[in-house]
Formats: C-alpha cells, sequence, structure tokens
C-alpha cells in the first residue's frame, strides 16, 4: 500500500484525479446553481386577447369596450360609430387602429393608449388624462 506522494512517478495518476475531481465538482455546482425558469406553456402569461369591457361613463348600466383577436383584429362592442379594426402594441402602448364613422365621413384613427396597468382580468390605460378601467369578460 503506498502512503505518499511522489512526484515523478505519481504525477500523472494525481493531475487525472485532480482534473476529474474538478469536473465533478463543476457539474454538481452547476446543477446546484440551476435556476432555469419553468417553460410558457406550464406557467402560461396573460395576454391582452380577449374581451374587454368597461361602463360607459355617465350610465354604469350600459357597457362599452373591444376584442383583441390573436390575428391582430380588433372589434368593436357598444361603439357604433367607432370601429375598431387591429391592434397591435409596443413596449407599455397600446394601439387600436380604426374607423370613425359619423356626419357623413369616415375617417381612420389610431388610439394610442399606455398600458397603466394589466392583469388577467383587469386593464388599466391612459390616454392624455383620461384613464380607463376595462375588466376582462
Amino acid at each position: 500500500m503506498k502512503n505518499t506522494y511522489h512526484p515523478y512517478t505519481d504525477t500523472m495518476s494525481y493531475t487525472t484525479s485532480n482534473f476529474l475531481a474538478g469536473i465533478m465538482m463543476a457539474a454538481l455546482a452547476l446543477t446546484a446553481c440551476n435556476t432555469a425558469s419553468t417553460p410558457a406553456t406550464d406557467n402560461p402569461q396573460p395576454t391582452l386577447t380577449g374581451r374587454w369591457m368597461e361602463s360607459v361613463p355617465g350610465m354604469p348600466d350600459m357597457h362599452q369596450g373591444f376584442e383583441l383577436a390573436d390575428d391582430g383584429t380588433a372589434t368593436s362592442i357598444g361603439m357604433a360609430t367607432l370601429q375598431y379594426q387591429k391592434w397591435s402594441t409596443n413596449g407599455d402602448t397600446l394601439f387600436l387602429d380604426g374607423k370613425s364613422i359619423g356626419n357623413g365621413q369616415t375617417l381612420n384613427f389610431t388610439d394610442t393608449l399606455i398600458i397603466n396597468s394589466f392583469q388577467f382580468d383587469s386593464l388599466i390605460v391612459q390616454r392624455g388624462q383620461l384613464v380607463q378601467t376595462y375588466t376582462r369578460q
């Protein structure tokens, strides 16, 4: 049985065993520190797609809003003269494009809304000083 290390005869086995030990320690450290997030399919994030409604200002029994589809199309709900056609986002800004129909003319428009808060069931947006709160239906 050998109890001492000899630098000339044991160099290769000592270096190899240290190298393998280092590899094993690194593998253990990487495994222990793995903080990978859960795949999106396991914990889906809320999306803006869906039907969003608010009370008509001054008429709490009436509702209006819009529906946002996965394909980027938008539909107005309860607003005959304001017809949304498509939607998009950029950062915290929601863009709703459509047509305003009234007084014998049709005008294209884009509503630019800053998203102040977004949860699965609520959406709070702001246009200038006007703050609107929508609920997912």
